[in-house]
């Protein structure tokens, strides 16, 4: 189950530069089968970074959160494909077409079936969001009623899976079914700090409840032994699996 476990937990590479990203990669890649490369990290370092991790054997979630006119976002996510990524994100936000033409492209390029399709996933909202976030924008609807609405909305224009808090992943499997991928940050283990997430729960929680991958950074990263506490959140996630 360990190996399980591995393949599902993501690492967020939150750092400024590549030599710190290397080392993260080269110190946790026995514990860790995702890498997140996010805007900062790719901004400064662009494709190499995400070649960097591919060197080392893992795999890469290419966390750009796309949302723009359909055909940009989807040209956008043809070049992602191209790089070798795993994973890529859009905003559902941005709508059934903009998805819908995401999907259509990437289609062409690896047909589903294709071991080097990428997961197409879609941001729901925010870990960071709460309902007066919501409201502040204008979503006057709560987040119990937007994230599972998000999320029929990109399984119907053919995406993948989507990005979302584990508090709201019981309500996602319960719109979208088993067969939908839900990737979920916000995930704190016990010994960990919230830091500024305010949806969280527990790595076992998370997939009791139906996650499919955790994204972790700072528990990892701001541990006096990162290794131990990857190797922790391992045992954690591979006793919820075994537990089925």
């Amino acid at each position: 189950m360990k190996s399980q476990a591995r393949e599902r937990l993501i690492f967020a590479l939150d750092v400024d530069n590549f030599e710190a990203a290397e080392k993260w990669v080269k110190q946790l890649r026995e514990q860790v089968g995702v890498f997140k490369v996010g805007k900062q990290l790719f901004t400064r370092c662009g494709p190499e970074v995400v070649h960097m991790v591919q060197a080392e054997g893992a795999q890469v979630f290419l966390d750009l959160k796309y949302h723009d006119i359909p055909n940009t976002v989807a040209m956008a996510g043809l070049e992602a494909a191209r790089m070798g990524v795993r994973m890529f994100n859009v905003h559902a936000l941005g709508g059934a077409e903009m998805m819908a033409r995401t999907v259509a492209e990437i289609d062409k390029l690896y047909p589903r079936g294709d071991e080097r399709r990428p997961l197409l996933l879609a941001v729901t909202i925010l870990t960071s969001s709460t309902e007066q976030t919501l409201r502040e924008v204008g979503i006057e609807r709560p987040m119990a009623e937007m994230v599972p609405r998000l999320a029929r909305l990109a399984k119907d224009a053919g995406m993948d899976g989507v990005v979302a808090s584990p508090k709201e992943v019981p309500l996602i499997r319960e719109a979208c079914g088993a067969d939908f991928a839900i990737v979920t940050p916000g995930v704190r283990p016990a010994f960990a700090a919230m830091d500024d997430q305010k949806r969280v729960t527990t790595p076992a929680e998370a997939i009791a409840s139906g996650a499919d991958y955790l994204v972790i950074g700072r528990p990892i990263s701001a541990a006096a032994d990162p290794v131990a506490a990857a190797d922790l959140i391992l045992e954690e996630m591979a006793g919820a699996l075994a537990r089925g």
